[in-house]
């Protein structure tokens, strides 16, 4: 019985060094930083619920404290994980004032966004006699 666990626990011993030594690498890191960048805040824009903050903290004009998932049909977790992936990616910002976090956008990095989008889809602009065949 012994012998079964020595063996298990050295085949499991055995795997995990295997493992370590060739862990795989992101394969996002295959791409260059500017289409890694454009990706991270594409991502950002990837949910109904992040667009609807932005376009609420837009139309607010100016910097929000209280509760935004009242404006949305979301759980106040999951607003506040939405928040996270905006604040993160740069797109808002968000600072504690008194027992409230204040957020609002990031206007130059809306701009960036914004002109990165705008390049992005000029790049790939298709002619009026593309067809896909």
């Amino acid at each position: 019985m012994t012998h079964l666990y020595v063996v298990f626990y050295y085949d499991v011993y055995l795997r995990y060094i295997f493992n370590k030594r060739n862990m795989v690498t992101a394969k996002t890191v295959l791409f260059d930083e500017s289409i890694q960048e454009k990706a991270r805040l594409f991502k950002a824009l990837a949910h109904p619920a992040r667009l609807q903050i932005l376009q609420f903290l837009a139309a607010t004009k100016t910097c929000i404290s209280g509760d935004i998932s009242d404006e949305l049909p979301l759980s106040r977790t999951t607003v506040n994980q939405h928040l996270s992936e905006l604040k993160e990616a740069g797109l808002i910002k968000g600072h504690v004032e008194g027992v409230k976090m204040k957020y609002c956008l990031d206007g130059e990095k809306m701009k960036e966004m914004k002109d990165l989008l705008s390049s992005f889809l000029e790049e790939i602009q298709l002619t009026d006699d593309f067809k896909c065949q």
